[in-house]
């Protein structure tokens, strides 16, 4: 019997290492609205713990889950994300925080459908490309099938009113599509048509005055501190944490913006606590940590044996990248702002438990190739 290979090494230890981080940070980000809306400083520590040791789980499982065998279960997986999606427009869907239905509640819990749509459709598309590998530079057989697959899983998402994860989904698959070697053309098609649906999502013309929040975001990422009591004030208090912060912080738990001054601090705008309480310093380690899961994962996409395991792990660390530059990117006005949580350390159980899984099926997948593990 084939005794199997050792996981990335350097990889598994970036990751457990960015999801302490998150436990800690979340803890100490969460407690002043633990206290004020739950009555418990804990509250969202315990929800948070669970839900890492359940990723955990789901994490060693894909580690020793041969990743071939999604090839296999594509279909299945990608059906289930599919139904996930469609019970937003059930009595099911629900509303936390927000005024959109992004939500799930089965009664003992509660959970995101675009996390899961984010795993099965990179999933599906992987195994859909692998088996139009010949046909990828076709118009009618590998640019309109493919483009189909993209439209309708970001249709999903843009129901629940998210665009920056459809966004987000949207870019990780074209890459997907871009490195199994589509035409530049019909990348540029995509590129065309992509720049305006974009921005015809965020003018919305066909949108009442008051709802057109996404111009308004737009305008007030121009000049945040214009509006500084109004639209610019999530940003404004972001800035002033990560600047309070200097180089070394101003210490682990004290932080002010947390205090009531930045909404849900512990999820969308986490990356500015670390700013405010670990300094540069922490910034930095923190981006260093994710720039090793990206450098491993574009290694282990390079030396995958086969197209499926290589075109996964582009959309893994495709995802992981995306969406990580996008939040930081949001926490210090680099672009306009969009509820788009930190992989592996802003608060949400379905997000963690989903990074953790499709980690453990990169980690799986560098098990079948031949690289430095260290």
């Amino acid at each position: 019997m084939k005794k199997k290979k050792a996981c990335d090494f350097t990889l598994m230890i970036s990751i457990l290492l960015l999801t302490f981080i998150g436990v800690i940070m979340v803890f100490s980000s969460s407690w002043p609205d633990g206290l004020d809306k739950m009555g418990n400083g804990y509250f969202y520590l315990k929800k948070q713990l669970v839900a890492a040791i359940l990723g955990f789980g789901a994490m060693i499982f894909f580690m020793n889950f041969d990743y071939k065998n999604l090839y296999k279960l594509s279909r299945i997986i990608f059906a289930i994300a599919v139904v996930s999606g469609l019970l937003i427009i059930t009595p099911l869907g629900t509303t936390l925080g927000t005024t959109a239905k992004r939500w799930v509640n089965l009664g003992f819990t509660t959970f995101m459908p675009s996390d899961v749509i984010k795993l099965g459709s990179i999933i599906f598309f992987a195994a859909f490309l692998s088996k139009r590998k010949e046909n990828i530079q076709d118009f009618k057989k590998g640019f309109i099938p493919s483009m189909i697959i993209v439209g309708f899983v970001c249709g999903l998402i843009i129901i629940q009113k998210d665009l920056g994860t459809t966004a987000t989904l949207a870019f990780t698959l074209v890459i997907m599509f871009f490195v199994s070697g589509a035409k530049i053309q019909h990348l540029s098609m995509v590129g065309v048509s992509g720049t305006i649906a974009l921005a015809l999502a965020i003018i919305q013309p066909f949108a009442d005055a008051g709802e057109r929040y996404r111009i308004k975001r737009v305008t007030t990422f121009l000049d945040p501190f214009k509006d500084i009591q109004g639209d610019g004030w999530q940003v404004v208090q972001s800035l002033y944490a990560l600047g309070s912060g200097g180089l070394f912080g101003l210490g682990l738990g004290k932080s002010r913006q947390k205090f009531f001054y930045i909404p849900e601090p512990y999820n969308d705008f986490i990356f500015a606590i670390i700013g405010e309480e670990l300094g540069f310093l922490g910034c930095a380690t923190v981006i260093l940590l994710y720039a090793l899961v990206i450098w491993r994962g574009i290694k282990i996409a390079l030396n995958a044996k086969d197209f499926f395991g290589c075109i996964l792990a582009t959309g893994i660390t495709t995802l992981i990248t995306v969406q990580s530059l996008i939040h930081m990117a949001v926490v210090t006005s680099s672009m306009p702002t969009t509820g788009i949580p930190l992989p592996f350390i802003s608060y949400g159980g379905t997000s963690l438990m989903t990074y953790m899984a499709i980690a453990g099926i990169l980690l799986n997948i560098s098990r079948h190739t031949e690289l430095d593990r260290s």
